[in-house]
């Protein structure tokens, strides 16, 4: 996985791909799908208003309905701005609304021990009308090498 992003005027970014060294195979395609298929589902779904826990629940319902649940185990995301973590929460514990004009990341992930984990992360700004995504590049799982 690579975690990166940029300063600007005081402003985070935070953004994750996941990268295969060679050719992926069958597993790590699918876990892969299951991944962008949630990060897909919580950025269409993810609004202003709406409390951390529920837009937390529309990635975790995803994974959990492909049977990774268990391997699905930090929050859904937080805000980010000045600070490259900061409120607003979205996770299972949060029942605060997320805030309009907030910037959020979206970042399901599933990992399994001694085999390497998928996250697929993207920041959203929470518009009055509804969410801006803010890191359009690939989310495809990259070959490298």
């Amino acid at each position: 996985m690579l975690d990166f992003g940029a300063v600007h005027a005081g402003y985070c970014s935070d953004v994750t791909r996941t990268v295969v060294a060679g050719s992926p195979d069958a597993r790590q395609r699918e876990v892969h799908g299951i991944v962008a298929g949630a990060n897909a589902a919580a950025r269409a779904g993810v609004r202003a208003g709406m409390s951390g826990k529920d837009a937390d629940a529309l990635a975790r319902r995803y994974i959990d309905d492909a049977g990774e649940g268990s391997a699905f185990g930090h929050s859904l995301g937080h805000g980010i701005g000045l600070e490259i973590h900061e409120a607003p929460r979205l996770s299972r514990l949060s029942e605060s609304p997320l805030p309009a004009g907030a910037v959020v990341t979206i970042e399901p992930g599933i990992y399994h021990a001694g085999w390497g984990g998928v996250r697929i992360e993207d920041d959203v700004f929470l518009s009055a009308a509804g969410p801006v995504l803010l890191t359009d590049f690939t989310r495809d799982l990259l070959e490298v090498g």
